[in-house]
């Protein structure tokens, strides 16, 4: 039984396997996203500690969080238009070194009046990075084939949701025994090896045609004909606001996990730790299961209305109980459906724009998952400060509403992908 077990989850990895193994240029831009996202979140503690020590502030360690969103959302509809009309590749090597560079001038920050340089600083570090991720996303298709393309994803965000378990907790043990300088230096290493991975792949780029650098060669011009193509291309828009949508609840119900460890359970970091460890946990593994068990990509679109209900049906749970260990399990359930609506989300996108687009079409749907993200947080804690409704109601609410969305994405966004789906066929007849 033992050796069946072994065969079957090696069977089941060898695809991922076979392709970090053979695909030399995905495995390099691989290599580039994962030190840089460790250094992202490596280093975020150690800011956290910069702010506090300087400060003692509460409201300057929320402002952070909200510099950092606002940065990347603010920003995201012009890194679109950069990633789509200059060289990609180019580009990521550049965010890299430039981010090395806003990380080590954090060192400067030596006392409370100086603080204002790591909020500065943190906002260009979050637009460098909201060029690269959509440049990364839209350069993934062009160093994969076709059949690769899933299990390319699937590895990203597997990679995503380890790091982001290990990340934190290494960095919050780096910081307190080598210090934030010593975090720092090593969260500007973390994105100068990426741009080397970067350097030493071949990521080939369908360029513009003239007349399309003509027409976009106003920025604004740019970002308004991504916004018609993808207005007008409804097999795109649908994929294109899964994110959004789920982030919508999941973002609100992520951050009250910090409130349920301090309040429900009383176990403070640990419990936060635990919790957030499931988080990661279930977003690397829901891909992986939902790979296996909707194979076919026909079926994704209405999956990803599945993958909503069975989220909010598990926080429901969560906010039913006060285990700790129920808790964890179904943290895991819901996020393995998130991250299995991320992968198809994103394979569908890559599959279905066109390449001198495809910049814009990622860093939109960034814009609409971080806007929906902050709001969804914004609204939760103000409910909390001002008592209007306690935190384990408060879940059960959020978890229906995204109960609810899940139905009303089957009840209409499945029945156009469906409709869509038959006239495909006929087109191609």
């Amino acid at each position: 039984m033992e050796i069946e077990k072994h065969l079957l989850l090696s069977s089941s990895l060898n695809p991922y396997y076979h392709l970090l193994k053979n695909n030399t240029n995905y495995r390099r831009l691989w290599l580039a996203q994962a030190v840089s996202n460790f250094g992202d979140w490596f280093g975020l503690l150690a800011l956290y500690a910069i702010i506090a020590k300087y400060s003692d502030s509460e409201f300057l360690l929320g402002l952070i969080i909200i510099v950092k969103m606002l940065s990347l959302a603010s920003f995201s509809p012009f890194a679109g238009y950069i990633t789509d009309r200059f060289n990609r590749r180019q580009l990521m090597i550049v965010c890299d070194i430039a981010r090395a560079v806003a990380v080590l001038g954090i060192l400067v920050v030596q006392s409370k009046e100086m603080l204002w340089i790591a909020f500065v600083l943190t906002s260009v570090q979050m637009m460098l990075s909201a060029i690269f991720e959509p440049a990364k996303t839209s350069s993934i298709p062009n160093v994969t084939t076709e059949e690769e393309l899933v299990d390319a994803n699937v590895i990203s965000t597997a990679t995503w949701s380890i790091i982001f378990t290990s990340g934190m907790a290494l960095g919050g043990f780096a910081t307190e025994l080598l210090g934030t300088d010593m975090v720092l230096i090593l969260d500007a290493a973390t994105y100068l090896l990426s741009a080397f991975f970067i350097y030493r792949a071949v990521i080939p780029q369908q360029e513009m045609s003239e007349k399309e650098k003509e027409d976009s060669r106003n920025p604004f011009l740019g970002i308004k004909e991504g916004a018609k193509y993808l207005l007008g291309n409804h097999h795109i828009l649908r994929p294109s606001i899964a994110k959004g949508v789920s982030s919508a609840f999941l973002g609100g119900l992520v951050y009250m996990l910090i409130i349920v460890s301090e309040d429900v359970l009383q176990m403070g970091s640990i419990g936060l730790g635990l919790l957030y460890a499931s988080r990661g946990i279930g977003t690397g593994v829901g891909p992986i299961l939902g790979r296996r068990l909707f194979p076919d990509e026909k079926d994704w679109v209405m999956v990803m209305g599945g993958t909503f209900f069975i989220a909010g049906l598990m926080y429901m749970v969560v906010g039913f109980t006060n285990t700790i260990w129920v808790m964890i399990i179904f943290v895991l359930f819901a996020h393995a459906a998130s991250g299995a609506n991320w992968v198809m989300s994103t394979v569908l996108l890559q599959k279905r724009t066109k390449d001198t687009f495809r910049g814009r079409i990622f860093s939109t749907e960034w814009l609409l998952f971080t806007l929906a993200n902050s709001v969804s947080v914004m609204i939760a804690s103000l409910v909390l400060e001002f008592e209007l409704i306690e935190i384990k109601p408060l879940i059960m609410i959020y978890g229906f509403l995204a109960v609810l969305a899940g139905i009303v994405w089957s009840l209409t966004i499945t029945r156009r992908e469906k409709v869509y789906q038959k006239e495909s066929v006929v087109t191609s007849l």
